[in-house]
């Protein structure tokens, strides 16, 4: 869903601004978007509506990105015992002009995979950026 859209009370809202400027630390350029999913029916249909959605978007094509754009999914679950919501993973990718160019995963082996992939500079980078989003939204005590 897009981040905009869970941006509903001062708790989320203020994680989604960490969860930015955490992203703009490892990569100064990113541009953030808030609303990176369209408002039409059939995109709609395919929204997970546990997920915080954040696009970044670069000035242009990179080679040590590989794209020029990389979507953020943060994915939560519903706990039925206690009705909290838990984080369960990132899912990111980069994304050029040819369309999907990467994609990297927390809720499977952490590996990213595609044809092409972004420099191990900004593996790592992203890697770390994912660290720091399950430092945030761990609970607190």
């Amino acid at each position: 869903m897009n981040a905009a859209e869970r941006a509903k009370g001062l708790d989320i809202t203020t994680k989604i601004a960490a969860i930015v400027n955490l992203f703009k630390v490892q990569f100064p350029d990113a541009k953030a978007d808030l609303k990176p999913w369209n408002n039409d029916p059939d995109t709609r249909e395919s929204i997970d509506p546990d997920s915080i959605d954040i696009g970044f978007h670069f000035p242009g094509w990179s080679r040590r990105f590989q794209s020029s754009s990389i979507l953020v999914q943060i994915r939560f679950h519903q706990d039925p015992i206690d009705g909290q919501e838990r984080l369960i993973g990132l899912e990111t990718a980069g994304f050029s002009y040819q369309g999907q160019a990467w994609r990297f995963s927390t809720v499977e082996n952490w590996q990213f995979v595609g044809k092409y992939q972004p420099a191990a500079e900004v593996k790592q980078k992203l890697k770390l950026f994912c660290r720091q989003v399950f430092e945030l939204f761990q609970p607190q005590k």
